[in-house]
């Protein structure tokens, strides 16, 4: 007998999958998969840590405290989240459906829910949403990105990412709530 959440996540992959299928063959463009890709890199860590090192230089009057804030929040959330990731074990896209939807980027891993980089990226934004509001005009728009890139390269369900934004949603508001 198979786990409940694998007959779930079955479920869930076979009403996903034509969408998922679309929207990975939009990377055909290769203007379009370049963008995916960059912000697929970008997501992966570089864009976050150097948030992270730039608050002491964004909150001169609290960059430390929001320095370690953000680190510590980043590294609860990759611990936490590696556990669910590796407990669910939910199949990318690109394995259930070879051949029929295109992996456009190396994947870390073999699981795909949840989504880490949706998690991150909104995680850092609620964060940021608080400490440094003027700089949503852009991340908001790079986050999102992060999100399309996921599924758009065939790495993530829908279901993966919007899994991955609620969790980075909740990660950002507890840590707010527990450094206010």
């Amino acid at each position: 007998m198979r786990p409940r959440t694998l007959t779930v996540f079955d479920r869930l992959d076979l009403l996903e999958w034509r969408l998922c299928q679309r929207f990975a063959n939009l990377s055909l463009y290769a203007p379009w998969r370049a963008l995916l890709r960059l912000s697929s890199r970008l997501g992966d860590w570089p864009l976050w840590v150097a948030l992270i090192a730039a608050q002491p230089l964004l909150q001169p009057h609290a960059g430390p405290a929001f320095f370690l804030q953000y680190a510590a929040t980043g590294i609860i959330a990759i611990l936490i989240y590696r556990l669910v990731k590796t407990r669910l074990c939910r199949e990318r896209p690109f394995i259930t459906f070879v051949n029929l939807i295109r992996c456009n980027e190396p994947a870390r891993d073999r699981y795909s829910f949840p989504s880490g980089h949706t998690m991150h990226a909104v995680m850092f934004c609620v964060m940021t949403s608080v400490h440094a509001p003027w700089l949503l005009p852009l991340l908001m728009p790079l986050a999102t990105l992060i999100a399309l890139s996921r599924v758009g390269l065939g790495l993530h369900y829908i279901s993966d990412v919007i899994a991955g934004g609620a969790i980075g949603y909740a990660f950002g508001l507890v840590s707010l709530y527990l450094a206010g």
